[in-house]
């Protein structure tokens, strides 16, 4: 047991190195301006542009490191330090996000399978703190509680490597786009493939972190079944 909470520790410290390094990392590059001078939002409208997307809007949202691209709606959110900004940092977070857009556009196979999770995952989520917590409780008395709480945990877990491989595609598909397009530089393509890397960690760091919860829960329920 001791052995999970040192694991527990260290994906902890961990995540708070790479959370602490992408905004570092966010910050330096936000202030090399591109050599092309253009923004964030055009950068999103180009690349769209050249995959034939035509229904899918740039905007503008609220918060630092808040973008996004939403399926439903079909808009890829773009911060306001990268809506307007003409950085390099801005540059890869704007392609990236339109790297989901092309996933979407082209039925990504791994895009559709997370997107299929979705429903489930909400429901899930909604409920999977309270079962957890009730069969530790119940522990003694009955594993069910537990046993469904792990399920439910599991599934959360595997949503998180699914998005793995997602995070990663849609990095490699703004980082090509952006060679091919010609509207960066070799060195500002080296700022926003490392932008992009530690954005991926943070990513991986969950994931981990998921699974090494997902196997605290599996250890309490083996011990009691023992």
């Amino acid at each position: 047991m001791g052995g999970v909470y040192l694991i527990a520790i260290l994906v902890m410290l961990v995540s708070l190195f790479v959370s602490w390094r992408l905004k570092s990392k966010f910050a330096q590059y936000s202030q090399v301006g591109l050599h092309s001078g253009i923004s964030g939002r055009e950068i999103a409208e180009m690349m769209l542009a050249d995959h034939n997307i035509r229904d899918v809007r740039v905007i503008s949202t609220e918060g630092q490191l808040t973008d996004h691209y939403n399926p439903a709606d079909k808009t890829v959110n773009l911060s306001e330090g990268v809506y307007a900004s003409r950085s390099a940092a801005a540059a890869a977070v704007a392609a990236h996000e339109c790297g989901h857009a092309v996933q979407h556009a082209t039925a990504y196979s791994m895009l559709k399978f997370r997107s299929a999770m979705v429903p489930a995952l909400s429901v899930a989520s909604r409920y999977m703190q309270w079962i957890i917590i009730i069969g530790i409780f119940m522990i003694n008395t009955s594993v069910i509680p537990l046993t469904i709480g792990v399920a439910l945990f599991a599934l959360t877990t595997l949503f998180s490597f699914i998005t793995l491989p997602v995070e990663f595609d849609a990095s490699s598909r703004a980082l090509a786009w952006m060679d091919r397009r010609g509207v960066v530089t070799t060195q500002e393509h080296a700022m926003a493939k490392d932008s992009l890397k530690w954005a991926a960690l943070t990513y991986v760091v969950a994931a981990i972190g998921s699974l090494a919860t997902l196997l605290y829960y599996v250890s309490l329920l083996m011990g009691r079944r023992d």
